[in-house]
């Protein structure tokens, strides 16, 4: 149990004892910013005035008059309705033992347990390689699915591969026309066709596997045999660019297939109470739930819009009894989810069956100035290169660093610098700063069970608060969806084991008692940092 949740406890029944029942999640325990005002402090008495028509003053009093106290050394009542908790180290400290009994499964909760949900991300069509926004959806889906495994739900990673349509269409007219000048012809290029260098590859990869200019089949005949090698080509260098960048998915669909199982049919049969025909285009009524405008699920010419085959996917992966759909989506896809949402409940879910993250835009940066780039043309660096350029490690921590709803600008010059200036190599240094402490105490003396008696110093109280906090912290990220919380709460780790260092003589051999606590002390702060690391795919190097 962590100090938050002890804590909570502890006011949860000093409550009950005069008579207040409150959920145990609605008592807020915060760190103190001032170790003047103890190292944690409750509102609650404040988030109850209301409640009990009492003061907050008068609130306080009584649940400290109720409260247990063993492991507390003191608390403090303060304006306007403060709970003010002074610890014992001896309660601080035990953190220590915990994680390095714990290790890799400290932060891990049961707070999902039995619930399976499915994150869909990246689902990029198969026309290019990976761009920067796909990079970063591919960034935040997976972190966000290691988060909540990490908080023990079931988690599915899905992509959705659009494999019929016109972008399918205008792959098989640019490979076709790539092939026509391997053979040293000359022809006009398709007007939306993609001049990526892959379809040159994937072109005269095509050429070998055929005789002469004068066998080749008409475009008629082979676009199909086109459309097949483009797709597995396509999807076969995302899968290896996301292989690199540590990303895995436990299954792909594919929109033909949903369309081949009678998806499509489906959809049409089950919600025609909501359908109807305007000027030969059928509408789905979504402003039954909420949606702006009613939207039309078959054109008058009888193709289909992208949204019917999209509610049928929606509507397999919930034949997949799963309790959450979570869509990773670029921010243009604004405009989509109330359209989905009302789908879904139209087909009888409700409306929070699914969550969409909307992942903003990355601007490239590079000696101050923005580097365009553009998919179609074939301008620009690709997911490939970038890691490349300056780590995979970089790439997945400056892409995870802010908000996905926040705009990022990634700035390539600080992405490789050696400093402290750059967060990821700042977190990573403390990782390996502490290796290095612990291969030099090879042999010595390891203690986690006089900790509480001889940590005293306030860089290292303040460091083993900080560790006391991280399965909340996963916690909150994990409900929340927001990798970045983990980034935050990275880079005040790392500050405070750099503190510690600067602060503390780790290994003094005048005081073997000492430096066996303080040893316990590095090697459950390694373990914490390559654990939050890890939740965001960076790796935690003990050389540097």
């Amino acid at each position: 149990m962590s100090i938050e949740n002890l804590l909570q406890s502890r006011v949860q029944l000093a409550l009950a004892a005069f008579g207040v029942n409150v959920p145990l999640e609605t008592i807020v325990i915060e760190t103190s910013k001032d170790p003047i005002h103890g190292d944690y402090a409750s509102t609650i008495a404040m988030q109850l005035a209301k409640q009990l028509h009492q003061a907050p003053l008068q609130i306080a009093e009584k649940i400290v008059a109720h409260l247990a106290m063993d492991g507390i050394e003191k608390t403090e009542v303060a304006r306007p309705g403060f709970i003010n908790f002074f610890l014992k180290t001896e309660t601080i400290s035990t953190v220590v033992k915990t994680i390095i009994d714990l290790d890799q499964k400290y932060g891990h909760s049961d707070f999902g347990k039995g619930k399976r949900v499915n994150v869909e991300f990246v689902s990029a069509n198969p026309t290019g390689a990976l761009h920067l926004g796909h990079a970063r959806g591919a960034a935040i889906g997976d972190s966000i699915c290691r988060l909540y495994k990490k908080a023990g739900y079931f988690v599915t990673r899905e992509y959705y591969v659009n494999d019929a349509g016109n972008q399918i269409d205008n792959l098989a007219k640019s490979l076709y026309a790539r092939l026509l000048e391997a053979y040293g012809q000359t022809v006009v290029f398709p007007e939306d066709g993609y001049h990526g260098k892959d379809i040159v590859k994937i072109a005269k990869k095509i050429k070998k596997d055929t005789d002469k200019l004068e066998t080749l089949p008409s475009y008629e005949v082979f676009e199909s045999t086109l459309k097949k090698i483009g797709i597995k080509e396509e999807l076969g260098n995302i899968r290896s660019d996301l292989k690199e960048f540590r990303v895995s998915f436990d299954k792909f669909s594919f929109e033909t297939k949903v369309r081949a199982n009678g998806g499509i049919q489906k959809v049409l049969d089950g919600m025609q109470k909501y359908i109807y025909v305007d000027e030969g285009a059928s509408y789905l009524k979504t402003t039954a739930y909420g949606d702006d405008k009613d939207r039309v699920i078959v054109k008058s010419d009888g193709d289909y819009t992208y949204f019917l085959p999209d509610i049928a996917y929606h509507l397999d992966k919930l034949s997949r009894h799963y309790d959450q759909l979570i869509d990773v989506l670029g921010a243009d896809h604004h405009g989509y989810i109330n359209r989905m949402k009302a789908a879904l409940q139209i087909a009888g879910y409700p409306k929070d069956i699914l969550e969409v993250e909307l992942i903003q835009m990355v601007r490239l940066i590079k000696d101050g100035q923005e580097m365009k780039m553009s998919k179609r043309s074939g301008v620009g660096v690709t997911l490939q290169e970038l890691c490349r350029e300056v780590g995979v490690d970089a790439v997945r921590y400056f892409f995870v660093a802010r908000a996905s709803s926040a705009h990022l600008d990634f700035d390539l010059n600080l992405a490789v610098e050696t400093s402290s200036a750059n967060p990821v190599y700042y977190a990573q240094y403390a990782h390996a700063r502490l290796s290095k402490i612990l291969r030099s105490a090879a042999g010595l003396k390891l203690d986690v069970e006089e900790s509480g008696r001889l940590l005293k110093e306030p860089s290292e109280l303040a460091l083993l608060k900080h560790l006391g906090e991280y399965p909340e912290e996963v916690l909150d990220a994990a409900n929340n969806r927001s990798p970045d919380k983990i980034t935050n709460y990275i880079q005040k780790l790392a500050s405070l084991i750099h503190g510690f260092y600067t602060e503390c003589r780790i290994i003094d051999p005048a005081q073997k008692d000492v430096t066996a606590a303080r040893l316990g002390l590095v090697k459950a702060s390694r373990i914490v940092m390559k654990n939050a690391l890890n939740l965001i795919g960076v790796t935690a190097p003990a050389k540097m």
